[in-house]
């Protein structure tokens, strides 16, 4: 995955660079000279003119965000400019090495779009819960938790909040009735609420904001406890812990499951790039598509 991250910023890098490296030699271009409109912008003897602006704002856009576009694209024109041609003044380029980089960029541009197309018409992005857990397995050094973990439920509610003296039974209860009412009542009263205890949360975002945050000792806490009421001025705090994780500790696998996935996934991506740049080499081969002299 930072392969194909470094390589789009790589990308990203160049066409900047482009963009810009055809006015190193500071030479007008014969089509501006020609150019019947007048021009909106001007660095030295360089000009921007309307039809170089054309398709910056799509069409639909509000004649605001499309002004502020265009000012933006113009600003930033002007600031490249004075940078280039201060470069132009400081550094002696060679002509002949630029000339190389933009055409070697062009090719790596092109292969680059052709395999993004390739790989998004062809990647598969299912992957089952066999794969993730093999994945899980295999890679488990891999998923060592950085912070403390819990698995339960949080309930935030104002103090004025009625029946709060019953939250506590609601909680602790597993009768359909009791966790049927205890969502209609945080959906009524609670300003932050986590009810699915199957899912993983961290521990500090848990109880940040809330007087659970100055717990000295949050391993020991954790250790100690498996229901807190706590309060602040304004709130009233429950928490109920059904299970909580170290860290330094392997993660579980559901808290890493969505990681993993995703990690599957862009080694897919990878493969499938490699595999495109090896079939096409592959049927040129076969097709004597190209020789290397002596």
């Amino acid at each position: 995955m930072t392969n194909w991250k470094n390589r789009s910023l790589l990308l990203l890098f160049c066409g900047l660079f482009i963009i810009s490296c055809d006015l190193i030699k500071m030479k007008e271009d014969p089509k501006k000279k020609a150019s019947l409109s007048d021009p909106i912008a001007r660095v030295r003897d360089q000009y921007l003119y309307p039809e170089d602006v054309e398709g910056i704002a799509p069409a639909g856009m509000s004649k605001e965000d499309s002004t502020e576009r265009v000012q933006r694209f113009v600003n930033n024109w002007i600031h490249k400019q004075l940078l280039i041609q201060e470069a132009a003044t400081k550094i002696e380029f060679d002509e002949a090495d630029i000339e190389r980089k933009i055409l070697d960029y062009k090719y790596s541009l092109m292969g680059y779009e052709y395999q993004a197309y390739y790989v998004n018409k062809n990647l598969n992005t299912i992957v089952s819960d066999e794969e993730v857990e093999k994945y899980y397995e295999e890679n488990i050094d891999n998923f060592v938790l950085k912070q403390n973990i819990v698995r339960g439920k949080f309930i935030k509610v104002p103090r004025g909040a009625p029946k709060t003296k019953k939250i506590k039974s609601l909680l602790m209860s597993q009768k359909v009735d009791d966790i049927e009412e205890l969502n209609s009542y945080c959906l009524s009263f609670a300003t932050q609420y986590q009810l699915d205890d199957s899912v993983w949360m961290v521990f500090d975002e848990v109880i940040k904001n809330s007087p659970l945050a100055e717990i000295p000792n949050k391993v020991q806490f954790l250790k100690n406890q498996r229901f807190v009421e706590s309060s602040d001025d304004q709130f009233l705090y429950f928490l109920k812990i059904e299970e909580y994780r170290i860290s330094d500790n392997v993660s579980p696998l559901e808290f890493v499951k969505e990681d993993i996935k995703n990690i599957i996934i862009n080694k897919r991506k990878v493969g499938l790039a490699k595999q495109l740049e090896e079939d096409v080499y592959e049927r040129a081969t076969k097709d004597k598509s190209f020789e290397i002299y002596n």
